[in-house]
């Protein structure tokens, strides 16, 4: 895991990213400016209120401007849609609803704004960038969570660069 202290240069914001689970939430963060994301930790927690704890204290640390939370679906929206624009949209994945409970909570705390970004397939992604590094299996599940929330808040920032590029190509 990367090692990084918050700081945050003129015209660059900090953004907080999270896995939610049940169980752990991963936390990754990132400046606007480079639009590079880092793992920073997994919270390990038996209740929600340790785990909101554990978050007022790294959002106090990294005062980030803006959070962004894994939305979990069933399946790539993007593909299915592709596949058949006509079908019927799948129920929300049961985590999603929790995801988004957890967002608004993070919300009114922090009263910042919160983001939700299409989380498939990144702890797999996560996994296999471990593994790229030489964590597999039991060794990878301390860091996964963290990992999987840098994959999310990647997105995110990728996302941010796709959609500045397109404007800056159509003003062209």
């Amino acid at each position: 895991m990367t090692t990084v202290t918050p700081t945050s240069g003129a015209g660059s914001h900090c953004v907080m990213g999270f896995d939610f689970g049940v169980k752990r939430v991963g936390v990754a963060v990132g400046e606007t400016s480079i639009g590079i994301a880092h793992a920073i930790v997994t919270i390990h927690a038996e209740s929600n209120a340790e785990k909101m704890n554990a978050i007022d204290v790294l959002v106090a640390e990294w005062k980030p401007s803006v959070l962004v939370v894994g939305e979990a679906t069933h399946e790539n929206p993007h593909e299915s849609a592709q596949e058949n624009p006509d079908a019927p949209k799948a129920a929300p994945h049961p985590v999603a609803l929790l995801a988004h409970k957890f967002g608004n909570r993070l919300k009114e705390r922090h009263r910042l704004p919160v983001e939700y970004i299409n989380e498939f397939l990144s702890s797999s992604e996560a996994s296999g960038n471990l593994a790229a590094q030489g964590l597999k299996g039991r060794a990878q599940k301390a860091r996964l969570d963290a990992a999987a929330a840098q994959v999310i808040l990647q997105s995110y920032f990728d996302s941010r660069q796709t959609a500045l590029n397109i404007k800056a190509n159509n003003a062209a």
